[in-house]
């Protein structure tokens, strides 16, 4: 199933003015608005293989990200529940893209939600560039529990059509 996410999420970033108009029919204008501004600055958005749990990764020529995607209908995702590969893999892929100075996103759908159902988060990196640390700084951080386990809380990350409005607008 999240292959249908990963489809959507890169037909937005691609700026695929039909995958956006799907995605945006229960968002208000001014999310549908920014979304559709991905179509004047697009990313070449490539699926991504590895063990890093990369999903995607959007290459434009002022910014990069790899993107694991996450959908769930819940408001919650905890990475710690049933295995620990989730952990791991966000571990892996946080310590690599501090090492490489690119941001890490996690693009968590929430499935039955109307409106922009997106929402970005990225992990606590290092060594990023000045100017890629300005947007670092306006994305949620991927929150931790006592026991040092990853969690995402949909309603704490960044609206997707914002991200977009900000990189595209």
């Amino acid at each position: 199933m999240s292959s249908v996410y990963e489809r959507e999420l890169k037909g937005i970033l691609s700026g695929d003015e039909d995958a956006i108009r799907r995605s945006t029919k229960t968002c208000s204008p001014e999310e549908a608005a920014s979304y559709l501004k991905a179509r004047h600055r697009p990313f070449l958005v490539v699926r991504g293989a590895g063990s890093l749990g990369v999903d995607l990764v959007a290459l434009r020529g002022d910014v990069s990200f790899p993107i694991e995607v996450k959908s769930a209908s819940a408001d919650v995702i905890h990475f710690a529940d049933g295995s620990k590969r989730n952990q791991d893999q966000a571990d892996a892929m946080q310590k690599e893209c501090s090492r490489a100075s690119v941001i890490p996103l996690y693009a968590f759908r929430r499935k039955g939600v109307r409106g922009d159902s997106w929402r970005v988060h990225t992990l606590p990196t290092d060594n990023l560039p000045p100017r890629i640390a300005v947007l670092y700084d306006r994305i949620p951080k991927v929150e931790r529990t006592e026991k040092g386990n990853y969690v995402l809380r949909w309603q704490n990350g960044l609206p997707l059509s914002k991200f977009v409005e900000y990189l595209c607008g």
